[in-house]
């Protein structure tokens, strides 16, 4: 039996990759080693495949937020941004934030509970989704103050999609809390 080689089927080249991207990761831990947690966290997602820069915001100190509101008697919450230079696809990059949760022993036990670490998808780039599984840009990030004000130290002219400049979101809700 012979093949005609003349005509081989054709074979797709190598596809073109994802151009990279500047998604928001707002990262927290109440507790443990909180500060050592979220420091170790950033360098763990500068080790994830397909990501090339990853900066920082310093850590700002808040009062934990539960299902009722703030709460001065929970165990205080570090939070911090991280704005991740990558070519991750969303729900990809997410799953890994997910992994890097369960490494550093996140427990889901009750909805805005006490944790070791957490690490919300806030927005990547000007992409928008109401896939349930990867809501872009985070649902509640515009009234959130400790995701607004560590974003601003590292991008004063931040803007989430969909709701606007960041500093006006965060100068919106300083004014709201001083009534």
């Amino acid at each position: 039996m012979s093949r005609n080689l003349a005509n081989p089927p054709h074979v797709p080249g190598p596809r073109e990759g994802r151009p990279e991207t500047v998604a928001v990761v707002a990262l927290g831990a109440n507790l443990g080693d909180r500060d050592g947690t979220i420091r170790a966290a950033a360098e763990r997602i500068a080790r994830l495949p397909l990501v090339s820069d990853v900066r920082l915001s310093p850590l700002h100190e808040t009062v934990a937020l539960t299902v009722d509101g703030p709460d001065p008697d929970a165990p205080g919450y570090v939070n911090a941004v991280a704005l991740i230079t990558t070519r991750l696809a969303p729900s990809i990059l997410l799953g890994m934030l997910h992994a890097i949760e369960d490494e550093n022993g996140r427990e889901r036990h009750e909805r805005w509970g006490d944790r070791t670490l957490d690490l919300d998808l806030i927005a990547y780039g000007e992409e928008t989704s109401t896939d349930p599984h990867v809501m872009l840009p985070h649902p509640r990030a515009f009234e959130r103050l400790f995701v607004l004000e560590p974003w601003l130290d590292l991008d004063p002219d931040a803007v989430l999609p969909g709701h606007g400049r960041v500093a006006a979101l965060a100068a919106e809700l300083r004014r709201r809390e001083r009534g």
